[in-house]
């Protein structure tokens, strides 16, 4: 048998991964104790400390000394209970796990109790427990996370990434909860104030930016499931999947099978790569889903997924559809082609035929008339027309009369010269040889394909591209010397606040990429200047490849965020395939990379070309 201590530090290290994972379960048990107003308050991304506090139900002397044991829950009593489900926890494991692992501090107070009471935990220990004076609610302070595993604590990311998770996680749980205030500070400044609000108001006080366009409802009430939520519009789509949630009774989960059910409804409306925005809320009978299958509880097993599928799909699709964001059918009529009001009722009436009995189209034509005469005869009848005569042909043989004189005064054939032509001994002359020899020749505008001494070499024009420019910014970074080119209106970019601070993160980088930054607002920045080889159209998708590359963290030294961030804008500007390019672009992208330092491979060790002999051909050849 594992000693009391052991267990719970084994237990911690399916529940608390990451300091993130102690914010996930403490604002669940706030959210759970029926909170109105929850504050999460962090140091150094959690590692310091993780304190969340709450105006809930708070606990009896006896709750808050039990809380702490394994497998002690106030949320279930018999396991049926498990498929009726209105809670966050239910396993009893989060606080035995936290307290295993942490230096803890818990102070609670219910309503009708006058006093409250106050726990210290060191590691499984009971340091202290007191009877203090004290507002209603819970306060629990995790402090010192892993001190007393250092191999764990080792394994944590930088700060940077470590607050990201623990933002993630504290916008899931508002973004379920938007009837609830919630606030949150990191290092003694303030990042979110989200007062008591609608869904809507929710995702737009904590995306900013221009959120509010993009978003479009959905609406759908059935037996099986109840949905509402929003999507984004496809115009708005990005290349990463960050603003994508599922939330099912207001608990956030991730699946890929609905995820499918969501792309299956924009098919035909995003570009290749795109992932659209969404926040999907659903609403089924607790006795249809099992969420006890993961540890961290953000799978579940439905009970019908092909019908949850199916009707997913279709709100988003007729969401799309009826706010006129999907092409549809237009049955809608022409006013333009509407009887007009005087002609309503009125039949149509029969045009009237004149008809020339008398005309006979093999007699002989009228003869011809002036242009007055014509001109006022073409209104009474048909035969008034006037017909151009035909040619006598009775003496056709003077038609013929002095030709043979003529033929005769012509040049006789023997005296005519003609051109001699050179004849050689092959198809081409000795100077297209000579410029055949260099020309370089696309194929499938994926490979570009040149003739060298020992045979050819066969180029991939993507990879090519990618090594260099990923050399040429990675030059420009580290010597500082980037040019620029000035915009004549600057660009005006919104991003999520998250997103803000990573291009603050990653300013001074940039700016030596060749980027100008004049402002950066809250959720906002304006570009006044360029990379030379960056276009205005290709700016936000180049920052949002940009970000999305990053979003698991910058690296800590200089060189490695400057390589990081020549990967990224070399993959982005780089000639994709399908593109044509013409002789001279193929040409100086060869010039290009064989100038390279490591022409071999891409940024991201794949070859960027083969070559082939001439005995490799031969052989294919050979019979």
């Amino acid at each position: 048998m594992l000693p009391d201590h052991v267990a719970n530090q084994i237990a911690a290290g399916e529940v608390v991964q990451r300091p993130a994972s102690v914010v996930k379960e403490l604002l669940e048990n706030a959210v759970d104790a029926k909170a109105t107003d929850i504050k999460l308050i962090i140091k150094d991304a959690g590692k310091s400390l993780v304190q969340v506090i709450d105006n809930g139900l708070g606990m009896s002397v006896t709750d808050a000394r039990l809380c702490f044991e394994r497998h002690a829950t106030s949320k279930i009593r018999l396991a049926e209970d498990l498929f009726s489900l209105n809670t966050k926890g239910f396993r009893g494991e989060a606080l035995a796990s936290i307290a295993a692992i942490a230096h803890v501090e818990m102070k609670t107070k219910q309503d009708q109790d006058e006093l409250g009471t106050h726990i210290v935990i060191e590691g499984s220990k009971f340091v202290s427990q007191e009877v203090a004076v004290l507002p209603k609610g819970t306060s629990f302070s995790v402090k010192n996370l892993f001190f007393n595993i250092p191999a764990r604590r080792n394994f944590l990311k930088s700060d940077t990434v470590e607050h990201r998770h623990i933002l993630d996680e504290f916008q899931r749980v508002a973004l379920a909860h938007p009837n609830i205030h919630f606030t949150m500070f990191h290092n003694g400044s303030e990042m979110f104030n989200l007062p008591a609000s609608n869904y809507r108001q929710r995702i737009v006080n904590i995306f900013s930016g221009k959120t509010n366009e993009k978003l479009v409802p959905i609406q759908e009430n059935t037996e099986i499931v109840g949905i509402q939520g929003f999507v984004s519009k496809p115009e708005f789509a990005k290349k990463n999947r960050g603003e994508q949630f599922f939330f099912v009774n207001d608990r956030f989960i991730k699946s890929g099978y609905l995820h499918h059910a969501i792309m299956a409804a924009y098919e035909g409306l995003l570009k290749d790569g795109s992932q659209p925005s969404y926040f999907i809320y659903l609403n089924v009978p607790p006795n249809t889903i099992d969420i006890n299958i993961h540890p961290t509880k953000t799978e579940i097993k439905f009970d019908d997924e092909h019908a949850l599928y199916a009707i997913l799909r279709s709100s988003v699709k007729h969401s799309l559809g009826q706010f006129n964001v999907a092409p549809v059918l237009d049955f809608d009529r022409d006013a333009n082609l509407d009887t007009p009001y005087d002609y309503e009722g009125k039949e149509a009436s029969m045009p009237l035929i004149q008809v020339n009995a008398n005309f006979n189209p093999f007699g002989d034509p009228a003869p011809a008339k002036s242009y007055s005469d014509r001109s006022s005869s073409y209104s009474s009848n048909a035969s008034s027309y006037n017909y151009t005569k035909k040619q006598d042909t009775s003496s056709w043989e003077g038609l013929y009369v002095g030709l043979k004189q003529e033929v005769e005064t012509l040049t006789p054939i023997e005296d005519i010269e003609f051109e001699s032509e050179e004849v050689t001994g092959s198809l081409f002359n000795d100077k297209e040889i000579e410029e055949a020899v260099h020309r370089t020749y696309q194929i499938h505008k994926k490979y570009i394909v040149s003739p060298i001494k020992s045979g050819m070499v066969i180029i991939d024009q993507q990879r090519a591209h990618q090594r260099v420019l990923y050399e040429q910014f990675l030059t420009n970074m580290t010597v500082n010397q980037a040019s620029s080119q000035q915009l004549l209106f600057p660009l005006n970019l919104y991003f999520s606040s998250t997103e803000i601070d990573l291009i603050v993160e990653l300013q001074l980088s940039l700016v030596n990429t060749g980027f100008v930054f004049e402002e950066i607002n809250e959720d906002s920045v304006v570009i006044s200047g360029l990379p030379v080889n960056v276009t205005e159209s290709e700016v936000s998708i180049l920052l949002e490849q940009l970000l999305s590359d990053l979003q698991d963290g910058i690296p800590e030294s200089s060189f490695s965020q400057n390589d990081s961030i020549a990967k990224s804008m070399a993959k982005s500007l780089a000639v994709k395939t399908g593109t044509y390019l013409t002789e001279k672009e193929q040409e100086n992208l060869l010039n290009g990379l064989f100038a390279c330092k490591e022409p071999n491979v891409s940024p991201f060790h794949k070859p960027t070309f083969i070559t082939m002999r001439v005995e490799d051909l031969d052989k294919k050849f050979a019979v």
